[in-house]
């Protein structure tokens, strides 16, 4: 994750101690024990709808392969064994696990702190309250765009207002919420509307995506943003936080999944405002760039560990084998040695950059989709030739 907010105003929220600490700094983070890595637990591959983007390829009902709830309950002690740091929970659609409620209490009495990823359908006054009371940190509501945009998008009609209506009872009740929005070719035109969405219903945080082509997204490649337009979407991303700003509203802005974004934001900088860009370049130094297998990782349903939510197809091991601590810190695992150490591995575009400190490779999930080659470079990296030359 890029924090705009953070980068362009050192604006401190709850996960920059993560992405910007000197404690939490380097390959290591997230990768030995006592410091373990932010878990994605994709609990369910069952979902109320069918996105034209997942990359979990999410459909109803659950397989047999799902974790039941004793082995869920193992896996929770787990990672608190492992003192991962934040659990977030995803799918599929999380809600419809029938036993998730008892699993996320659970999993914050173990002193998780835990963060839901949804997609807002399912969320009605009372399921707000009950998110509220177990102590859920934070709940992430995807809109994809303006109604019609977000419903061919989700593959539903009426997603949209249901999805508004889940982050308008989060935000009744007291519950921290925010808005997730994934960038393509069909949405890129929606972003002033996010933006005027988010100050009228005064949604304090937005996470805005990359395409990933993994899962369903592997086949809407050619739907991803050229790099053209890649650029002007972080230039609105980044006019539309400083608006913000300047109207006094405490937002927190994000984008995921590439991290050319902060190279391009201290590029933007350097000409402007050379003091803040100088900050930006310590920061982004700090943040080490990708950290999938690093100090990120994922269980899919069935207890598989992967690199990241977009490496499925990648198994590192499984917690009804071994625990989740002893597959993280085995480096027989070819893969996950490479991963923490993947500078000599990475080729093409990526190998000579002269960002690779702060990009450390970008997301390997799309090289590997375009390309078969998994440390081929990111194709989504849109910095040009002579922005990643060595100066």
């Amino acid at each position: 994750m890029i924090s705009l907010t953070k980068l362009l105003f050192n604006d401190d929220y709850f996960g920059d101690s993560l992405r910007y600490s000197r404690e939490v700094s380097g390959a290591t983070a997230g990768a030995r024990r006592g410091a373990g890595p932010v878990v994605v637990w994709n609990c369910t591959r069952a979902c109320n709808l069918r996105c034209r983007h997942c990359y979990a390829t999410a459909g109803s009902p659950a397989g047999e392969e799902e974790m039941d709830t004793r082995t869920a309950r193992d896996f929770l002690e787990q990672l608190a064994a492992f003192h991962v740091p934040v659990l977030l929970l995803s799918g599929g659609e999380p809600l419809v696990r029938p036993d998730i409620f008892d699993l996320m209490n659970d999993a914050v009495q173990k002193g998780l702190r835990v963060t839901l990823s949804t997609n807002g359908t399912l969320i009605d006054r009372g399921t707000a309250r009950d998110l509220k009371r177990i102590g859920i940190s934070y709940v992430g509501i995807s809109v994809d765009g303006a109604e019609e945009k977000h419903d061919a998008f989700r593959g539903q009609k009426g997603a949209f207002a249901a999805a508004l209506e889940g982050i308008r009872n989060c935000l009744a009740v007291g519950q921290r919420v925010g808005l997730r929005f994934t960038l393509s070719r069909n949405n890129i035109d929606q972003l002033e509307e996010i933006f005027y969405l988010i100050r009228e219903e005064k949604i304090p945080r937005a996470c805005f995506y990359h395409l990933v082509y993994s899962g369903r997204g592997s086949e809407l490649a050619e739907e991803d943003l050229t790099h053209a337009e890649s650029r002007a979407a972080m230039d609105m991303l980044i006019e539309g936080t400083k608006r913000l700003k300047e109207q006094g509203r405490e937002v927190e802005i994000l984008t995921v999944d590439n991290h050319a974004d902060g190279i391009y934001l201290y590029l933007h900088l350097r000409s402007r405002d050379p003091e803040r860009a100088a900050a930006v370049l310590e920061l982004l130094r700090l943040n080490g760039g990708n950290r999938s297998g690093i100090a990120i990782g994922a269980v899919d349903w069935a207890g598989n560990v992967h690199p990241d939510q977009f490496t499925l197809n990648h198994t590192l091991g499984n917690v009804r084998k071994r625990p989740f601590g002893e597959i993280w810190t085995d480096l027989n695992n070819p893969l996950l040695r490479g991963l923490r150490n993947r500078k000599p591995l990475l080729k093409g575009r990526c190998r000579t950059c002269a960002w690779l400190d702060l990009c450390n490779g970008n997301c390997r999930a799309r090289a590997e989709s375009l390309t078969g080659d998994f440390w081929e470079a990111d194709p989504a990296c849109y910095l040009t030739d002579a922005e990643i030359a060595a100066e």
